[in-house]
């Protein structure tokens, strides 16, 4: 199951669980649309490609919530 991190890696805006806009690569590491643009969709840590995370709502997102340890490191 997916992490569902807050926000983005690099410039910490929010990323809600149940909103699109943020992407990943196969190790969760989590960008918001500009930051993934920058990076020509590849992940700086790992090479991987970076693509849409799915949004978790209504019945799954209040049994499986997302996490709520920010990574951004500002």
């Amino acid at each position: 199951m997916l992490e569902m991190r807050p926000d983005c890696e690099r410039c910490g805006v929010d990323l809600p669980a149940d909103e699109g806009g943020a992407f990943i690569c196969s190790f969760e590491c989590t960008y918001c649309a500009d930051c993934a643009d920058a990076f020509d969709e590849r992940c700086p840590n790992c090479g991987g490609e970076l693509l849409d995370r799915p949004a978790r709502v209504g019945k799954a997102l209040a049994s499986n919530p997302a996490s709520t340890a920010r990574r951004f490191k500002g």
